[in-house]
């Protein structure tokens, strides 16, 4: 059964920085890519950053290249997202993505 759990989300003020992580089970988590997305209420999902099955590529919208890092641990089944000078315009539940399936979400939320 795959299985995705995201962790670390919680309330910073702009400027600051989260890492968010994904716990992956159930599948090859070395030979599938991993994604990001988020979603604020009211607004599709958005895709934020996505990681090849060995690490050596990555994606990322717009909005979040230079500030946000993808990354993954292959050994351990995480994939990880460093979000560096948030903004509040970055607030949204953040889902991990991959082999179909999605996570449960984990709330980021970015205000003074």
């Amino acid at each position: 059964q795959v299985r995705l759990v995201e962790s670390g989300g919680g309330l910073v003020q702009p400027g600051e920085s989260l890492r968010l992580s994904c716990q992956a089970s159930g599948f090859t988590f070395g030979l599938t890519r991993m994604n990001w997305y988020r979603q604020t209420p009211g607004k599709e999902r958005e895709f934020v950053a996505q990681i090849d099955r060995f690490g050596a590529d990555t994606d990322y919208a717009e909005s979040v290249k230079g500030r946000f890092t993808i990354s993954r641990d292959n050994a351990n089944k995480l994939v990880y997202l460093q979000m560096n000078s948030l903004k509040p315009e970055d607030s949204a539940v953040y889902y991990c993505h991959g082999r179909g399936a999605w996570g449960q979400g984990t709330q980021v939320t970015v205000s003074s």
